[in-house]
């Protein structure tokens, strides 16, 4: 039995995109094929640890040693990580409740002017004085801290080294696997769902980026969710192509739920779902449903999601004037999300830059056609798919049309579409995941 410590940001219920849904296919698709998982979270209450057939870890809860040291020549392979660990642990030994923006400014120059003159403070970082951290495990302003104190709960855990592998998703967990790595000298994976430059495109937060290179070249093994991250990762990371493995994402697949959804509307739903940001592409849904409805007026536009652009979709519609045939819901989770899916009559993904995109299969399993871009992960297993070029406007607004319009077309579609995913369940990517683990401990 391989036991697995795997370190995540989000795991059901607590979600807020595809990342924990994927973490929560894979880890009970590997449990059924026997191994054992202990899933590392900042933060949850009981309601998770109840819900969960996984184990999970309170990053919360976990005592740190008093004094904790990571080892200096990790952080000298990236010296401004060594800054950015060295201004969170100032951040947490001086920030005092109710001290103002200015007097804390002036208490961080001075810690690090004190630091500078002491020869022994770039050798080493460390806690001092405390036993616990806390998370809000949110995406909010406190995130590079968290994903910061959160290597110290890893290198607290990697002292246990009660595992034989050690696996962490995404940039926010990675410090945590290297301070893991470092502390048990066990192997680690890291699992690429999304890049700094499917986030940002070239405008890269260099921060995040930093943290993502490091990851990748501390990791024995590099997972990417598509060919299409392995060569983002490949040419911007600087890894060499045998060090990744790609295992496509599968589909939780749903329970039957009697649907007591009564369509609120005769006309025909177009739905985008996902996050309201540059990189879902949601302003080419807003533009093609006004060259839709300029031609067929039956129709109606559902954006489902929360993001930093909402406000600026909603603003766009009132311009175009198609507020009467266009709804925003917010987020939606449960069954709410499988009622969305069972109104819907089409489901677009124009996303600019998508690792993989479980949404459409998602849809597919509702029996819900669907339209992706050629930027996704995702088409590169939907061979049937209808696909476009994200910014390709006037031709998603000929496909919506011809789908809409040709009932006998979108059946053929249904049916492929459920042929494919009976086979796009998780165990087969678990099963991947598992070979990759041999691979490295052999």
């Amino acid at each position: 039995m391989t036991r697995v410590l795997m370190f995540g940001w989000e795991f059901p219920p607590f979600i807020s995109g595809g990342l924990g849904t994927a973490c929560y296919g894979l880890t009970t698709s590997m449990k059924k094929l026997g191994a054992e998982v202990h899933f590392v979270l900042p933060t949850f209450g009981k309601h998770e640890m109840t819900v969960s057939e996984i184990p999970l870890i309170n990053a919360s809860e976990v005592e740190i040693p008093n004094r904790v040291i990571i080892n200096e020549e990790v952080i000298q392979r990236n010296r401004r990580l060594y800054e950015i660990f060295s201004q969170v642990t100032h951040l947490d030994t001086i920030l005092k409740p109710y001290m103002t923006e200015t007097i804390y400014q002036e208490e961080l120059l001075k810690r690090r002017q004190e630091e500078v003159n002491e020869t022994s403070s770039t050798h080493s970082f460390h806690v001092n004085s405390k036993t616990k951290f806390s998370f809000n495990g949110s995406y909010g302003a406190s995130l590079r801290d968290e994903v910061y104190r959160l290597g110290y709960v890893g290198f607290s855990l990697g002292l246990g080294n009660d595992f034989d592998v050690i696996h962490a998703h995404d940039w926010m967990t990675y410090p945590a696997g290297i301070a893991a790595k470092q502390a048990s000298g066990k192997k680690l994976i890291v699992h690429v769902h999304a890049t700094e430059f499917d986030r940002s495109g070239e405008h890269v937060n260099q921060t995040v980026y930093d943290i993502e290179r490091m990851g990748m070249h501390m990791a024995d093994h590099i997972i990417a969710v598509s060919h299409r991250t392995k060569k983002i990762v490949t040419d911007h990371y600087g890894i060499h192509p045998d060090k990744v493995s790609v295992v496509h994402n599968g589909a939780i697949e749903n329970e039957e739920i009697e649907n007591q959804m009564k369509r609120p509307f005769k006309e025909k739903m177009v739905l985008f779902l996902g996050r309201i940001t540059s990189q879902k592409g949601p302003s080419y849904f807003v533009e093609a449903a006004n060259k839709v409805l300029k031609k067929k007026r039956n129709v109606r536009f559902i954006m489902a999601g929360d993001g930093d652009l909402m406000s600026k979709m909603v603003r766009r519609v009132a311009e175009l004037k198609i507020g009467h045939r266009f709804h925003f819901t917010g987020f939606l989770r449960g069954d709410a999300l499988t009622n969305i899916f069972k109104i819907s009559d089409l489901f677009i993904m124009p996303s600019v830059s998508e690792p993989f995109g479980i949404v459409p299969v998602e849809a597919m399993r509702h029996e819900v056609p669907v339209i992706v871009s050629k930027q996704s992960g995702v088409a590169e297993i939907l061979p049937d798919a209808l696909k476009v070029d994200f910014w390709d406007v006037e031709l998603l607004t000929k496909q919506i049309l011809e789908i809409l319009n040709n009932p006998a077309k979108t059946k053929r579609m249904i049916q492929k579409n459920n042929e494919l995913v009976k086979e796009l369940n998780w165990d087969k990517p678990a099963e991947r995941v598992l070979e990759v683990y041999e691979r490295v401990l052999s």
